[in-house]
């Protein structure tokens, strides 16, 4: 059997520095332009990736809707905690996509989910897989019918799909700005959510939860530039990983996976599933269908070399930060992260640790390498 190398031929003992969270209030961005990535903290009952979804859609929505105000990602939080509880139990990949699909009941009239009038089949059963009558989809509980004039391209890959967690989310926030909602004003947010549902009990429901969402502080890191279409996706596959244990030579293509013996303190990862640095990157960039080789230093050869002497600024979304015992040297690299923006990383730091989010290292910094 062939080893497999950990993250480069040596490791450097070095201290875990704290990740740095910003505690922000529930606001949305209305500067006009592409939003910046953003990873978000915890919020329970939320899946993390739909509550940043929820962030990404508020954050965006001044392109798709300039004059609406005051939609807020408590308010999409709202809605789709009624709707779909946030569609806990399903698998949401690094790019949204919702597995299994969300379904709602067959509206045909039968009176199955409270309704008994039919909806003929608009989609020819492309996003409700029916023909015979509409059923709601996605964790927005869309009619197709309504998706067709409501439906938005939330993570820039060029399709707008009601089973996709930053498209649905969008669509929805378009969908409840109507014509330039302000939904700051009461009256006009009960009116955009009973516009969602005819139900004044649903109204009543999702804003009491809207309540509480909106009462919560939750973790942000900006991540500076705007990071769109593989980028993205490179970080965002990354960024589900957070909490996912340091495991010497561990990780694939396909994600965590047992490592070896030993790092050269001596820590084993054949009784770890997770990821070393250079298997975390291996991994993110997988995901857009690139194949990275397997130890940091390959790494750094892989695309087009940023050096050091280049700064930080030269660094965009989704480059590999590489880390070497004299920065001189690319023989000498044995560490790699991936690049946030705003000076911040996400990287499996060492034996001990957690994949984690942290400042660019302040020492021994390599440059970097751009793949997108």
């Amino acid at each position: 059997m062939k080893r497999r190398l950990g993250c480069g031929a040596v490791l450097l003992a070095v201290l875990a520095l704290p990740v740095v969270l910003l505690a922000v209030a529930a606001a949305h961005n209305t500067r006009p332009k592409a939003p910046p990535m953003q990873t978000v903290g915890q919020v329970a009952g939320i899946p993390q990736r739909m509550l940043s979804a929820y962030h990404n859609a508020a954050a965006r929505l001044p392109r798709e809707a300039p004059s609406c105000r005051g939609l807020t990602w408590a308010v999409l939080a709202g809605i789709a905690r009624i709707e779909s509880n946030h569609a806990t139990g399903r698998t949401i990949s690094p790019r949204g996509d919702i597995t299994p699909r969300i379904l709602g009941p067959l509206l045909n009239g039968s009176g199955v989910g409270g309704n008994t009038t039919a909806f003929p089949d608009t989609d020819d059963g492309r996003w409700d897989g029916s023909v015979a009558a509409e059923r709601a989809v996605g964790p927005f509980q869309f009619l197709p019918s309504t998706w067709t004039t409501s439906g938005r391209d939330g993570n820039d890959d060029q399709t707008a799909d009601p089973h996709n967690a930053d498209d649905a989310a969008l669509g929805a926030a378009v969908y409840l700005c109507g014509r330039g909602r302000n939904l700051t004003d009461h009256t006009q947010l009960r009116a955009a959510i009973f516009q969602y549902n005819h139900s004044d009990a649903y109204v009543n429901d999702v804003l009491s939860w809207i309540d509480r969402y909106s009462q919560l502080a939750t973790g942000q890191i900006p991540i500076g530039q705007p990071a769109t279409g593989t980028a993205r996706t490179v970080i965002a596959a990354a960024l589900a990983q957070r909490g996912t244990p340091y495991s010497w030579g561990g990780g694939n293509a396909q994600g965590p996976s047992t490592g070896i013996c030993c790092s050269p303190s001596g820590k084993s990862g054949t009784q770890i599933v997770g990821f070393d640095c250079s298997g975390l990157a291996l991994y993110a960039y997988a995901q857009v269908g690139i194949r990275l080789p397997r130890t940091a230093a390959q790494q750094a050869g892989a695309g087009t070399r940023i050096p050091a002497s280049a700064g930080v600024g030269a660094l965009k979304p989704g480059d590999l930060v590489f880390f070497a015992f004299d920065p001189t040297s690319d023989s000498t690299i044995h560490h790699v992260g991936i690049y946030l923006g705003n000076n911040q990383m996400i990287n499996a730091a060492r034996p001990g640790t957690l994949v984690r989010t942290e400042p660019l290292w302040d020492h021994g910094y390599a440059g970097g390498t751009r793949l997108l």
